[in-house]
This record gives C-alpha cells, sequence and structure tokens, in this order.
C-alpha cells in the first residue's frame, strides 16, 4: 500500500562547510542542498580571508549576520513591489470602471 507524502522523504546529502564534513537530511532536491553549502563554504572563506584569526565560530556568526542582512533587503524589497503592485491594480481597476 502507497504511503501518501511518500515524496516527502528526507535524503542524506553529504556536504563540506569550512572544512568541516556534514551530513544533512533534505526533503528536497539534494542538488539544491549541496549549492546552498557551497554558497555558505564560499562566503564563510571569504569572511575567513578577510578576517585575522579565523575562528570558525566568529566567521559562522559573520555570515550568518550577512544572510540576514540579505534576507532583510529581500523582505524590504517584497514589501515594495507588493504595494507597487496594490497601487497599479487600483489604478487599473480605476481605469477599467466599475463592473470589470
Amino acid at each position: 500500500m502507497a504511503v501518501d507524502g511518500a515524496s516527502n522523504e528526507k535524503k542524506l546529502v553529504r556536504v563540506t562547510i569550512f572544512q568541516q564534513p556534514y551530513t544533512l537530511r533534505s526533503s528536497g532536491e539534494p542538488g539544491e542542498t549541496e549549492a546552498l553549502a557551497d554558497a555558505v563554504d564560499s562566503l564563510m572563506n571569504q569572511i575567513a580571508s578577510r578576517s585575522a584569526g579565523s575562528d570558525p565560530s566568529r566567521v559562522a556568526v559573520l555570515a550568518c549576520l550577512h544572510l540576514a542582512d540579505q534576507v532583510k533587503q529581500l523582505e524590504r524589497d517584497y514589501e515594495d513591489l507588493t504595494a507597487r503592485i496594490s497601487e497599479l491594480d487600483a489604478r487599473l481597476s480605476s481605469l477599467l470602471g466599475p463592473g470589470l
């Protein structure tokens, strides 16, 4: 008997981030998880190359702050776009008139 949600099965994905191996459980495509891990690894290595000492905890915190800043900027951009779409929708509705 088939079980609903079988496509949500988590897969093990092995990645290396900042010279440390990790085995992650991922419900998405393994390639996407690997790409995210590569991006984090690259960011951490960039930060380490510019930071004195390269303490892994410090590098990880700085990487998190950088990513949090990117997320916040994307949230602001999303809010701006949503507001613009609402304004355009209202303008379009007024141009088309009532009942359409």
